[in-house]
C-alpha cells in the first residue's frame, strides 16, 4: 500500500494526471467558444478577429510574466496557470453578461493557457530519458488527446441529448482545470535554480524563433477563421464542432506518440517540411472547395481539413526537440520557449485582425491564399534546419 501511494505520488505519474484533466478541459472548451461567441453574441467575422488581440496578450507578454516569477519552482507555475485557466473558465460561463467581461475573462484564461503552454514542455523533457524526449512528449500529448476525447464526447452527449448551456460547458470545463492545479500543485517542486529568469535572445537559436512567429500566423489563421467558414458558409453547429473535434482527438491518440517516434528518428526537418506542404494543400482546399464542389462535397473536405489540422497542431513538439538539440545550456530552454510563445503572439495578435478586414472586405477567399504564402513560408525554414544526429531508440523503449 505504502509503495501505491509512492507510485501514485510520483512526478511523472501527477504531471501525466495534469495532462489528461487539461486535456479534459480543451475537450470541452475549444469546440464551444466559436460558436459561443456567434450564437450568443452574433460576433461579426471583424469582431471576432479583433478579440484575438486581447485574447493573444497574455502569449506575447508570457515571457515577461515568466521572469516575475522566479520565485517559483516550475511545477508551481504550473499548478498557478491551471488555477487561472479554471477560474477563468467559470467567470465565462456564469459571470459575462456582455462583450467587455468576456474579453476580462479571456485575458485570464490566455494567461494562464499560456505559461501552462511555455512551462509544461520542459517539465515534460524533465521526465525523460536521453534520446526519448520526442516520444515522451508524443505520450504525454496522447494523455492529453485522451482528455480532450472524453471532452468533446461530453459535449456532443450533453448538447444533443440535454441541452447543456454554455455556462454548463465553461464551468465543466473550469472543474477539470483546477483539478489540472491540484496534481501539479502535489508534485514536489524541485529546488529553484538560482540561475536568472531572464529574456533569452540568442543568435544561435535565430531559426527556431523565426519557426515560431511564422507558426503564429499560420495558427491563427486556422484557429480563428476555419471555425468561422463552417459556422458561417455551412451554419456549423456546436455538436458539428464536438463530432470533429472527437473524431481528430481519437486518430491523436494513435498519431501523437508515432509523431514523437518520428521525430526522434527522422529529424524536425523533414518532419517540419511534410507539414508545410500539407499546410499548403489545406489553405488552397480551404480557399477553393466552396466554388470547386458542390455544397454537400465542400462541407465535407473542409471538415476533413479541419480534422487534419488538429493533428498538425502536434508538430509544435519538433520546435521543442529542435531546440532542446541545440540549446547551450538547459537553463535556456524554459526561458527560450517563452521567449519563441512571445514572438508567436507579437504576430497572433495582428493576423486575425487583418484576416478580418480581409474578410469582411474581399470575403473569406483571400484568408486562406495569405495562409497559403504563409506555410510555403515555413517550408523554406524548414529546410534550414540542420539535420542532425539521431539516437537509436531501442524497440523495448518504444
Amino acid at each position: 500500500m505504502v509503495k501505491f501511494i509512492k507510485a501514485f505520488g510520483a512526478p511523472l505519474i501527477l504531471f501525466a494526471g495534469a495532462s489528461l484533466f487539461m486535456g479534459l478541459y480543451s475537450g470541452l472548451y475549444d469546440p464551444s467558444f466559436n460558436n459561443y461567441l456567434a450564437q450568443t453574441h452574433n460576433v461579426s467575422p471583424l469582431a471576432r478577429g479583433a478579440l484575438e488581440f486581447p485574447r493573444e496578450l497574455p502569449g506575447f507578454l508570457v515571457v515577461f510574466i515568466f521572469t516575475a516569477l522566479i520565485f517559483l519552482a516550475d511545477t508551481r507555475i504550473a499548478a498557478l496557470s491551471s488555477l487561472l485557466v479554471g477560474a477563468a473558465l467559470w467567470g465565462q460561463g456564469f459571470l459575462s453578461p456582455n462583450l467587455t467581461y468576456i474579453v476580462v475573462w479571456m485575458i485570464i484564461w490566455s494567461t494562464g493557457a499560456h505559461l501552462y503552454m511555455a512551462i509544461s514542455p520542459s517539465i515534460g523533457l524533465r521526465l525523460a530519458k536521453a534520446g526519448q524526449e520526442g516520444q515522451r512528449l508524443g505520450q504525454l500529448g496522447s494523455l492529453e488527446s485522451l482528455g480532450s476525447l472524453v471532452g468533446m464526447a461530453l459535449v456532443y452527449w450533453g448538447a444533443s441529448r440535454f441541452h447543456f448551456s454554455f455556462g454548463v460547458i465553461f464551468g465543466l470545463s473550469g472543474s477539470f482545470a483546477l483539478l489540472a492545479a491540484l496534481c501539479l500543485y502535489l508534485i514536489k517542486p524541485q529546488p529553484v535554480v538560482q540561475v536568472p529568469r531572464r529574456l533569452v535572445f540568442k543568435r544561435k537559436y535565430m531559426l527556431f524563433y523565426a519557426l515560431n512567429i511564422v507558426f503564429g500566423a499560420r495558427k491563427q489563421i486556422f484557429l480563428t477563421f476555419a471555425p468561422w467558414v463552417l459556422i458561417r458558409i455551412f451554419n456549423s453547429s456546436v455538436e458539428t464542432f464536438a463530432l470533429l473535434g472527437f473524431i481528430g482527438t481519437l486518430l491523436s491518440l494513435a498519431f501523437r506518440p508515432l509523431l514523437g517516434r518520428a521525430i526522434d528518428v527522422l529529424g524536425e526537418k523533414l518532419i517540419i517540411s511534410i507539414e508545410s506542404c500539407l499546410l499548403i494543400i489545406m489553405s488552397i482546399l480551404y480557399g477553393f472547395s466552396p466554388t470547386w464542389f458542390s455544397s454537400g462535397v465542400a462541407v465535407i473536405i473542409i471538415m476533413a481539413c479541419f480534422v487534419a489540422d488538429q493533428l498538425l497542431f502536434s508538430v509544435r513538439i519538433a520546435r521543442t526537440t529542435y531546440l532542446n538539440s541545440i540549446v547551450d545550456t538547459p537553463e535556456d530552454l524554459t526561458p527560450t520557449i517563452s521567449m519563441g510563445l512571445t514572438l508567436d503572439h507579437a504576430v497572433s495578435m495582428l493576423i486575425p485582425l487583418l484576416g478580418g478586414l480581409l474578410w469582411t472586405y474581399y470575403g473569406y477567399l483571400p484568408v486562406f491564399i495569405a495562409s497559403g504564402i504563409i506555410a510555403i513560408i515555413n517550408l523554406v525554414l524548414a529546410r534550414l534546419i540542420p539535420v542532425r544526429e539521431m539516437h537509436t531508440v531501442s524497440p523495448d523503449s518504444l
